[in-house]
């Protein structure tokens, strides 16, 4: 008989029920249908005696056999009706579930109920500690990782930042994604160093933390009582409260001098505009100045100036190309 040709008449095959879980949850926080498919089964299998789930599923009272049954075992052990659930393994049961897709498909066995069942789901961000976990690896067990240094590593966050606005600028969805990785792989390995430092260690979790706090506390439009109904609003308390928590004696205090000439000028041009303060830009000979007085006119204007530059030096890189071609 055809295994999914349905029969009244003949006897239950019972069900097999593939219980997944995420490492990235803490062992025993499982779904509500997970723990009633658990207490409901006739037994419950595991083929990894070290699997993180265990101790918490035998103290809740459920008994679980270590045991790795084959597709024919399993269905067997489910005639008469009798439930199955299969706990997973990290890497899955890839044995297991091929041949009962094996059996199935053969149209010679009357096949249980076949279910898999999520029992725990990644929360959003939750492969953020995969990366801090194999980050921690390298950085114990990698010849050349193991020496980089705060200072070591500045000049690489820099080229990624720059590969990133590039992607961006291209539009290359990928690449962009990739990009990202690598900031943030920056972001993780700086963490990872500092938790080394003698005297005032930190970790990501505090990197992460310290972020968190920042934003909450400048968004009062959005975590407190304050109102904020146009992006105007959302700058001026974000400059109200940031000036709070600086106490600066000047605005240009925060502004790196080592960024690009063209977006040091714009950010310079920008606190004075947004301070409302009169001051002239300089007079004086040379292109320098010159460069100056376009950067603030763009600011001004609402154009980032290093990102008009890198437009018209690609277009122009472009028109090399088509002569070279």
């Amino acid at each position: 008989m055809n295994a999914k040709t349905a029969d009244p008449t003949a006897p239950d095959q019972g069900r097999i029920v593939l219980l997944t879980t995420s490492h990235r949850v803490a062992p025993g926080l499982l779904s509500w249908p997970a723990w009633q498919a658990l207490r409901a089964a006739d037994r419950v299998l595991c083929a990894d005696g070290t699997h993180p789930q265990l101790p918490y599923l035998r103290e809740a009272g459920i008994r679980v056999d270590e045991a790795a049954p084959t597709a024919e075992e399993l269905v067997e052990a489910c005639a008469g009706g009798r439930t199955a659930v299969v706990v997973a393994t990290g890497e899955g049961d890839p044995a297991l579930t091929d041949g009962l897709a094996r059996l199935a498909g053969s149209g010679r066995v009357r096949m249980p109920e076949l279910e898999l069942l999520p029992a725990s789901y990644d929360l959003p961000g939750a492969r953020l500690l995969d990366l801090v976990q194999v980050m921690d690896r390298i950085r114990l067990e990698c010849p050349w990782s193991s020496q980089r240094t705060h200072k070591g590593l500045a000049k690489y966050a820099i080229e990624e930042a720059y590969e990133l606005v590039e992607a961006i600028e291209d539009g290359d969805r990928d690449e962009l994604r990739e990009e990202l990785g690598d900031v943030l792989l920056q972001v993780v390995f700086h963490a990872r160093i500092a938790e080394e430092d003698p005297d005032a260690p930190f970790s990501v979790d505090d990197v992460a933390g310290t972020i968190v706090d920042k934003l909450v506390h400048r968004h009062p439009h959005v975590f407190g009582d304050e109102t904020a109904d146009t992006p105007e609003e959302v700058r001026a308390h974000w400059l109200r409260t940031k000036a709070a928590e600086k106490q600066r004696t000047s605005v240009t205090e925060g502004v790196p001098l080592g960024q690009p000439g063209l977006a040091l000028a714009a950010k310079l041009h920008n606190r004075v505009r947004t301070a409302h303060l009169d001051v002239p830009l300089p007079s004086g000979e040379g292109i320098g100045y010159e460069l100056l007085a376009l950067a603030a006119r763009a600011e001004t204007e609402g154009t980032d100036p290093e990102a008009a530059l890198r437009a018209a030096a690609r277009t122009y890189r472009d028109a090399i190309r088509a002569v070279e071609g």
